[in-house]
């Protein structure tokens, strides 16, 4: 399955459109990152407590969304964006974009999207 952020997939055409279809998760860090985060905060530079709560958070809304998608019925998500918000001490992460149905246009690219070019 593709997830791109444009509004197609070079070499495919678009035969459906499923609707919009998203990933949401609510998060926040446990204690000990909290912890050593506000220590690390005191220097400077990046505190990687907090970017592994948001690299993980990512990818659980990329497969939430994806999940939703191929629910549906699709084989691609277009115009595929992420957003974030705080709710209190929590931090909202979400995934969003358009489940469609590609197929190949003749001849500009694979039959499979799930299968890389050799």
């Amino acid at each position: 399955m593709f997830a791109v952020t444009t509004n197609d997939v070079p070499g495919y055409r678009i035969t459906q459109v499923l609707g919009e279809v998203m990933g949401l998760t609510v998060r926040s860090a446990n204690f000990g990152q909290n912890f050593t985060a506000g220590f690390r905060a005191l220097g400077g530079g990046e505190m990687p407590e907090y970017t592994k709560v948001i690299y993980e958070s990512r990818w659980e809304v990329m497969n939430r969304m994806w999940g939703e998608a191929q629910a549906r019925g699709a084989n691609a998500v277009v115009a595929m964006r992420f957003d974030s918000g705080s709710i209190g001490n929590f931090t909202e992460f979400c995934a969003y974009g358009t489940a469609v149905v590609i197929e190949p246009i003749a001849g500009e690219a694979p039959a499979n999207p799930t299968q890389p070019q050799s």
